[in-house]
């Protein structure tokens, strides 16, 4: 249980960086956004251009198929 504490305050840190580094290299040039929205199992994705769009996707991929790893790793332990 405490590993999966320090892996969500690990995630959350990870994510506070990308997010500075982001905002660090908007201001060289022209600001992209994107975003996704995970509806059940749908994600909904949105952007203000493809690469954008297309990196949000690959990012939602990646987060489903972490939040299942860590779904079936919880099960296992409680069992």
């Amino acid at each position: 249980m405490l590993e999966l504490i320090l892996l969500g305050i690990v995630l959350i840190i990870l994510g506070m960086f990308i997010l500075m580094l982001s905002l660090w290299r908007a201001g060289e040039g022209r600001g992209e956004a994107g975003g996704v929205v995970i509806v059940g199992p749908v994600p909904i994705v949105f952007g203000t251009s493809q690469r954008v769009a297309a990196t949000v996707t690959v990012l939602a991929v990646v987060l489903t198929v972490v939040t299942l790893l860590l779904f079936l790793l919880g099960l296992a332990l409680v069992r």
